[in-house]
C-alpha cells in the first residue's frame, strides 16, 4: 500500500522543527515525545511498532515491529496523527538535540535507508522502521553505534535528525570515505559498509580517534554528522567530573592532578 503524501515545512536554525500538513484523511507516524503541536481536528493514535501498512500479521505483526523498534533503543510505541477534519491541518515535531532535520523522499533512493538507530523523527504514514545488522564478524564485534542501524523502507516522506552540521557525498563506484562511526548518519543501500582499522597501536592509544573507522565504498549517497548526540552526551559527562558532580579543576594547569590536591 502506497505511503500517504504529505506537505512540510522545516522551520529553526541550530534546534529545528518539521511542519506536517494533511489532508483530510491522511496520517503522519512519529517517535512517542516528539510532537510540538497539532491543530484541533488531527486525532493521536498510540501504536505497537511503526503503524506502517506492511507490518501485517495483526498482534503478532505488530508485536515483531515492536520488537524490532525496542532492539535499537527506541520506544515500543510510535505515534500515529490522522486529520479527521476539512480542509487542511498541522502538526509540527520537534528534534530533541541540535542539528539538522533532514526531509528525505524514499522513491529518490531506491525505496530504502540505512540510519544510525536514534535518526528516525516522522514519516508519512506507510513507510516501514525496522533495523538493519551488519553482517561482517568485525563489524559486529567492535561496530558500536554503527552495528545496529534503522532501516526506513517504502514510498513516501521521512524526516531524520542529524546531530550539529550536515554533510552530504555522492559516491561513485569504488570510492571510498573513512568516517567516524558515530559520525556515520545515514547511507543508501547500495552503500557497503565495513570498519578499517585506525592505524598502529600509539595512534590507536592515544589518537583519540577509536580503534576503527567506518568505510563507505560507493557507489551511493552518503549524509555524515559532525556531533553525534552520543559525542555530545560524552563531552558533557566528562565535563561534569566522574562523580557527576562540578568539576572544579576544568581549566587547570593541574587538572586530574589538582582535582586530588582539592579532595574532589
Amino acid at each position: 500500500m502506497p505511503a500517504h503524501e504529505i506537505d512540510y515545512e522545516i522551520k529553526g536554525q541550530e534546534l529545528q522543527f518539521v511542519e506536517i500538513e494533511l489532508d483530510p484523511g491522511e496520517s503522519a507516524v512519529a517517535e512517542a515525545g516528539a510532537m510540538v503541536w497539532k491543530d484541533a481536528s488531527i486525532e493521536m493514535t498510540t501504536v505497537f511498532g511503526d503503524g506502517s501498512a506492511n507490518q501485517g500479521g495483526g498482534f503478532m505483526g505488530a508485536l515483531l515491529g515492536a520488537g524490532k523498534r525496542l532492539v535499537t533503543g527506541e520506544s515500543l510505541f510510535t505515534t500515529v496523527f490522522t486529520h479527521t477534519g476539512s480542509g487542511k491541518a498541522r502538526v509540527a515535531f520537534g528534534a530533541p538535540t541540535p542539528g539538522n532535520i533532514l526531509p528525505l523522499d524514499l522513491t529518490r533512493y531506491g525505496g530504502r535507508l540505512i540510519c544510525q538507530k536514534d535518526s528516525f523523527l516522522a514519516a508519512a504514514k506507510g513507510v516501514s522502521i525496522g533495523i538493519h545488522f551488519q553482517k561482517r564478524i568485525l563489524t559486529g564485534l567492535f561496530g558500536g553505534e554503527g552495528f545496529i542501524m534503522q532501516k526506513l523502507e517504502g514510498d513516501g516522506m521521512v524526516f531524520v535528525q542529524m546531530g550539529g552540521a550536515l554533510i552530504e557525498r555522492e559516491l561513485a563506484p569504488g570510492e571510498e570515505l573513512h568516517v567516524d562511526t558515530g559520525c556515520v548518519a545515514a547511507f543508501t543501500s547500495s552503500v557497503d559498509f565495513d570498519l578499517i582499522s585506525a592505524g598502529g597501536i600509539k595512534s590507536s592509544l592515544f589518537g583519540g580517534e577509536g580503534l576503527f573507522f567506518a568505510r563507505l565504498r560507493g557507489p551511493g549517497h552518503v549524509w555524515i554528522q559532525s556531533l553525534p548526540f552520543s559525542r555530545l552526551a560524552g563531552r558533557m559527562l566528562a565535563a561534569a567530573g566522574s562523580r557527576g558532580g562540578p568539576n572544579r579543576g576544568e581549566g587547570s594547569a593541574l587538572g586530574s592532578l589538582g582535582d586530588l590536591i582539592s579532595g574532589n
